[in-house]
């Protein structure tokens, strides 16, 4: 690998497998893919997570050798393959319609890239029973296609893929075929097969949701660059900007303007209330942030918070509004109360719902104080 390439993800040279390095797609003038460098270690599962046209499907097909880069490299376990036709790659890629051959039976299907690379009978056949196994589709090795359920199907284009033993395992939109409990079922399934057979997998899903499941780590993409790299906890806890901590998950945003920053905390003026946050930034006193809080984070009580109630004596008259709730809905593992605050602005705040029948149940219309710890909130700048 050249000796200009620098790790993007600040682990160390020799934890890279998949390198990509300062790559870039334009289609005429447009940049689909805007300069971006990436390290992925080998044996892992690693997303791209954006909205439609951000780029993610089309760094996904420089990858596979479907489109050419305009520049940059990508090194696949040393060597750079930028250059390199789809077939000469030691990559398979799973397309979201799965492309299963109709007239063939599920073991042929599997069977297929293997004859077609001139593979001994003997040692297809060890290796077609031995992938039906782990995609546990044995029993069904005999039926077409259209005799399988959406699940099914999907696992056997899983395994036809993982037959040839690529380097680099390729799945555009894996689950987007399936409804939504069988896509939430079959998340923990294909990610202990990938997991089982040891293959490093790049995916590309908008489903937040899912590439927080599946993935080792994320990359969130808009307009064709990475706005944050990080494992699933580090982009939901910490994001780096407006867009990210907004697509991942919900997240309430207060405006406000910076008015203390120390070293260890900053104190942030908004309309609702002054919020201690306990980290510093590094800012100007009266500049625009803005305060993100996660609806989980706050706590909802009829009573306004006790000092003993509060993370820290520090906090005292910080992180609390009050408001009436105004609206109410129930999704069982948990219930989201819209809050509308004195101020006007709704806040959504969520509270699990761990006990059967809960003793301190809110009702629509009820005044509320609400209420959060500093160290849960984080402080963003764009």
């Amino acid at each position: 690998m050249a000796d200009s390439v620098e790790t993007a993800s600040g682990r160390g040279e020799d934890s890279r497998f998949l390198s990509i390095y300062m790559l870039s797609k334009h289609f005429d003038e447009v940049a689909a893919v805007d300069d971006v460098s990436l390290d992925i270690e080998k044996g892992e599962i690693f997303a791209l997570l954006g909205s439609s046209g951000c780029g993610k499907s089309t760094l996904l097909r420089m990858l596979a050798g479907f489109e050419k880069p305009t520049i940059g490299n990508i090194y696949l376990d040393g060597a750079d393959i930028a250059k390199m036709p789809p077939y000469e790659r030691p990559i398979n890629m799973m397309f979201q319609s799965y492309a299963l051959f109709p007239h063939l039976t599920v073991w042929e299907n599997v069977a297929f890239g293997l004859k077609r690379d001139g593979m001994p009978k003997d040692q297809i056949a060890d290796r077609v029973d031995k992938m039906l196994g782990i995609v546990k589709l044995k029993p069904y090795s005999k039926r077409k296609p259209h005799q399988l359920s959406g699940g099914q199907q999907q696992r056997v284009a899983l395994a036809r893929c993982l037959a040839k033993s690529p380097k680099l395992l390729l799945l555009d939109e894996p689950l987007g075929a399936l409804d939504k409990k069988l896509r939430e079922e079959t998340q923990f399934e294909l990610v202990n097969i990938i997991k089982k057979v040891g293959v490093t997998c790049v995916m590309v899903t908008h489903d937040q949701e899912e590439a927080m499941i599946m993935a080792d780590r994320i990359a969130v993409m808009q307009e064709g660059k990475f706005l944050q790299v990080g494992r699933p906890t580090e982009i939901y806890e910490t994001p780096s900007c407006l867009f990210v901590a907004g697509f991942i998950g919900d997240v309430n945003l207060f405006k406000g303007t910076l008015d203390v920053d120390q070293p260890d905390h900053v104190v942030i003026g908004s309309p609702e209330c002054k919020h201690y946050v306990s980290h510093g930034i590094t800012g100007t006193l009266g500049m625009e942030v803005s305060v993100g809080l996660r609806p989980e984070k706050i706590c909802l009580q009829k009573h306004e918070p006790t000092d003993d109630q509060r993370e820290s004596p520090s906090e005292h008259g910080f992180n609390v509004a009050h408001g009436t709730i105004d609206g109410i809905a129930y999704f069982g593992k948990f219930t989201l109360f819209h809050v509308k605050l004195d101020s006007g602005m709704v806040i959504k705040a969520s509270r699990e719902n761990s006990a059967r029948h809960e003793d301190n149940r809110l009702e629509r219309g009820e005044k509320v104080f609400a209420w959060w710890d500093g160290s849960d909130v984080v402080v963003l700048t764009n």
